[in-house]
């Protein structure tokens, strides 16, 4: 087995892998959602972890570097901005929330457009060029529209955690004046 067709089981696997988190982005990015407990803090968790494996791919590009730390400031701009345009609701099914949808689905499709101009590039384009899944991190532009999702994403998660403990501390201290009077007595 050479390069091209280890590669090409690669692509192969990661597709329908890829094709799943475009749906689930998709679908995040518009309509109101119940806020889940877990899902913040394990977004903060995979987007660190891919910045970091990006910034270390990238070390020997300096200019990469940069690029990739501007686009991830001027994603935590884009994420504070749409969570000041945020509704959120405490109800006593959950807490609930509905993103400001233009941001984040304009986000999502410049992501999805520069991945599928990247793979055009390489798949159709330059096909007989032998490749790798690295080159796609070292793309300025690919980098540029990552880090503006990243950026964006992790913003949006702290957010919203934020407002989760403002709502549960606000909760517990409604119970324990509530419960106040009676212990007094």
């Amino acid at each position: 087995m050479g390069p091209s067709s280890a590669s090409t089981l690669v692509t192969l696997a990661l597709v329908p892998l890829i094709a799943w988190r475009v749906v689930v982005r998709w679908r995040r990015a518009r309509g109101r959602q119940r806020l889940s407990r877990y899902r913040g803090p394990i977004s903060l968790v995979l987007y660190t972890t891919l910045i970091l494996a990006l910034a270390f791919a990238n070390r020997a590009y300096p200019i990469h570097l940069l690029g990739l730390a501007l686009a991830l400031l001027a994603g935590m701009g884009l994420g504070a901005f749409s969570l000041a345009r945020t509704r959120f609701e405490a109800t006593s099914q959950g807490l609930y929330y509905e993103p400001h949808a233009p941001i984040g689905v304009a986000l999502f499709v410049l992501l999805v457009a520069r991945l599928a101009y990247r793979a055009v590039e390489v798949y159709v384009w330059h096909p007989g060029t032998p490749r790798s899944w690295a080159e796609f991190a070292h793309g300025p532009l690919t980098l540029g529209a990552f880090g503006l999702m990243a950026g964006y994403a992790g913003w949006t998660a702290l957010g919203l955690m934020r407002w989760r403990r403002q709502v549960l501390r606000r909760k517990r201290a409604r119970e324990a004046a509530a419960h106040a009077p009676e212990e007094r007595r």
